[in-house]
Order: C-alpha cells, then structure tokens, then sequence
C-alpha cells in the first residue's frame, strides 16, 4: 500500500477562509492526501489567501518566493493558490511566480481534486469561474473525520453591499444563501462528528434567504432549526450587517435558549459622512436605536464591532464622532483598522488622510476600545457562567474554554473532558481571558 501524500494549507483571514480550508482538506482526502503541519514535508501546498488586508497579494508573492528552494529540491512538490487573491489576481499568479501550478477561486475548490490530477501531468490550471452547481453539495460525500467541539459552517457567501472600501462583491461574488436542509444536514454531521457548537458564517449572513420547506427563510428560522438538532448545544453568527438585522432575529436572541449572547455588529465608523461615503447605508442614529432594541431583548448580551478610521476624507470631528459612539454603545470586543487601500473599490480613488493621523487616530481608538474590553471583562468576575471546553491547558489540570459571550476561560483542578460543558465561577480577569473555577 503507498503511503500517504501529504497536504499542507496555509490560511490566511477571515473565519470563512478558515471553513473553506477544511473543505478543501476534505477534497483532497478523497485523492490521498493527509494533512501535515510543515511545508517542508508536503506533496501539496496550499495557500488559501485573504485580499481585505492592504498589500494582500504582494504578500502572497513573498510567501511563495520562500517555497522556491523548496520546489527545487522536491521537483514534484505541487503548489497552489486560493481564496480571493487567486480570484482577484488570476493568471497574473502564474506569471509571476512560475511555480506555481494551479491556481483555484473561493467558488471552485470542489474541483481541486480534477485540478490536482491535471497538476501532476504538468498542467498549469486555473480556475476562477462562479459555477453554478454547489460546491458544498458536490463535497458531501467526501471522507470525514472526528472533530472538535466547535465548528464553521458557511450559509451564505457573497454581498452584494458594495461599500467603497471593500473588495468581497468583486472576490465572492453576489449574495447566495445556502439550502436550509443542506444547512441543517451539515449542522447533524458536524455533531455526529463530536460538534456541539456551530457557527453560522456569511459575508452577509443575517441577510440569509435560503430555500426551505415553505419558501425562503429568514437567519432566524434557520437558527430556530437548528435548535431542534439534538446534541448541537450553542449556535453563533457573524458576520452581520446592521441594515439586515430583523425583528426576529432580535427576539430571537431572547427566546432561543441556543442562541449565545454575543454579536457582532460592525458600524465602521460613528460619523454619518463617513458612513455615506462608505456607502453603508445605515447611520449612527439608527445603528444606536438597534443596539438599544437588541439589548431590550438580551440585556446581558456582548456587542463586538469593527471599526476602520483614516477612511478618505475623515476630518477629526469626524474621527471623535466615532469615539462618541464607542462611548456610548460600550463594546465587549471589537476590530479596528487603520484604512488601506483596495486597487478597483471607490474610496481608493479619492483623496487619502495623512498615514501618520490616521496612525494617531488609531491608537487612539484602540485605547479607548481596550479599556472597555477590560472593563467589560472585569465585570464578569464573580458571576456563574458556562464554559464549553476546547482543549487542555499550559499547566496540570487545567483546561481552556469559551464562556457564553465568547471570553476565553481557564479553569484548574479541572476534570471535565473536552466537548463538555460546565458552570464555572469567574475568579480574575487577566488582559484576554478570564480564569475560574468550577461550582460543581
């Protein structure tokens, strides 16, 4: 029996990349392949790329002239690129760095395993298209393994948004949601598998409107789904957009006993000029009177947000606007960034604020932001909450979990097992994580 080829995927980015990873993982294990942690032992290497960060695909680049030596000494070594800068950049890939062997879009890597077959017969492959068959479909069968406590699951990809500082529209296409019972199917496997808590991901994802049994179906009706499935115990979402956050999914977050209470609600910037610049279609006003609505529902709930300053034109009044609404909403956990550009999106065109303001600007965002996430962090000690155990800890006896609102927790003296949930009594609160100990 030949022994294993062995795979090595790079990931860089958003959550979604992160499931996309998996996928493509599973892809490729029904050809052979084993995932290993090191490039330098790898038949195949993979890099599932990211195009929100400035300099995204140069960056790439440097990281495949590292794997030059390595292609030299390993001559059948198959390299590829994918996510959204193979989809942005294309053939270009290819003519840049020559060892590159295939190159595979976010709607396509379903087909890797007939690319990878082409690979090894010398072909240079591309493949950028938006197919219309379901690439999740087409994987359904692939050989699965155990898993872990937590688990991605995409429902819906694209945006069809537009806001003038993002690329998403151009890299993942329009808006398509997934099939509730193909959702809910994945959801049951995931479980089987050992998952007992799932997060919904989309670019978009409380704009969800996949098919069900009687029409489309609301974020909300999928998550009420998704409680009746026995053993799944916690459901979370992101990313959300404010003008797609409907009344019941708001009740929801009241009722659905599943439904963690934790949000994550990007504004990107506190000024309505900006947020018409921005072409976010929300403003301050309402963004706030929803994060009041929301809390009505959930009052204990964690809001966490993204926050991008420099943007084109932003003056500093524009810039405390932002501060004021921080002020105001006092987020758990948020995301901040200093504006870069995106080569092809509006705001690239217009005129830029100085680096070195946007840089103080920054900081001084980030301060602010800090002390809420401590304060918010600090709060919790003293109170009981529940911890789903992901792995062992740094000491004896330790184990690390995430609390409902997401906080990360360490627990000594700890005899649960990973998967299991339990109350714990917070005890300190340290600079990203809390400690305590359990009441049972």
């Amino acid at each position: 029996m030949s022994a294993p080829k062995k795979l090595f995927i790079k990931t860089y980015g958003c959550q979604m990349n992160v499931y996309d990873s998996e996928r493509m993982a599973e892809a490729l294990g029904g050809e052979g392949y084993v995932e290993t942690k090191s490039p330098d032992d790898a038949d195949m290497i993979l890099l599932n790329t990211c195009h929100i960060r400035e300099k995204a695909a140069e960056k790439v680049y440097s990281e495949l002239g590292r794997f030059k030596g390595l292609k030299a000494e390993k001559p059948d070594l198959k390299i590829g690129v994918a996510g959204c800068v193979a989809q942005a950049e294309g053939q270009e890939i290819m003519r840049r760095q020559p060892l590159v062997d295939l190159v595979v879009g976010p709607q396509s890597y379903h087909r890797l395993p007939e690319m990878e077959a082409k690979a090894r017969e010398g072909e240079k492959v591309l493949d950028t298209d938006f197919p219309e068959e379901d690439k999740f479909e087409k994987l359904k069968n692939r050989p699965k393994a155990k898993r872990g406590p937590t688990a991605f699951l995409t429902v819906q990809e694209g945006c069809d948004k537009f806001c003038a500082f993002c690329v998403v529209p151009y890299t993942r296409g329009a808006e398509v949601s997934r099939p509730a019972d193909r959702i809910l199917r994945e959801a049951q496997d995931l479980v089987e598998r050992g998952v007992r808590e799932i997060t919904l991901l989309g670019q978009n994802v409380n704009a969800y409107h996949g098919a069900g049994a009687n029409g489309d179906m609301t974020l909300a009706q999928l998550i009420w789904e998704l409680d009746k499935v026995d053993g799944l115990e916690r459901i979370r979402f992101t990313t959300s957009h404010p003008n797609d956050m409907q009344d019941d999914l708001i009740e929801a977050h009241g009722t659905c006993a599943k439904l963690m209470p934790y949000l994550h609600l990007p504004v990107q910037a506190g000024s309505d000029k900006i947020l018409k610049r921005m072409n976010r279609a929300h403003t301050t006003e309402s963004y706030l009177r929803l994060i009041e609505r929301i809390r009505a529902a959930r009052p204990d709930i964690l809001i966490s947000g993204d926050f991008i300053v420099g943007f084109p034109e932003e003056t500093e009044a524009d810039f405390q606007a932002t501060l004021d609404l921080v002020e105001e909403v006092k987020y758990g956990t948020a995301y901040s960034f200093k504006y870069s550009t995106r080569p092809g999106t509006p705001a690239a065109e217009r005129p830029q604020v100085d680096p070195k303001e946007a840089d103080d600007r920054l900081q001084r965002l980030q301060a602010l932001l800090t002390k809420q996430q401590r304060e918010v962090q600090d709060s919790m000690v003293g109170r009981d909450v529940t911890v789903l155990f992901e792995k062992v800890g740094r000491f004896p006896g330790q184990m690390v979990g995430k609390s409902d609102y997401l906080h990360a927790v360490h627990v000594a003296d700890c005899d649960r097992a990973i998967g299991d949930l339990a109350r714990v009594r917070i005890l300190s609160s340290g600079a990203n994580s809390l400690a305590g100990a359990l009441i049972d």
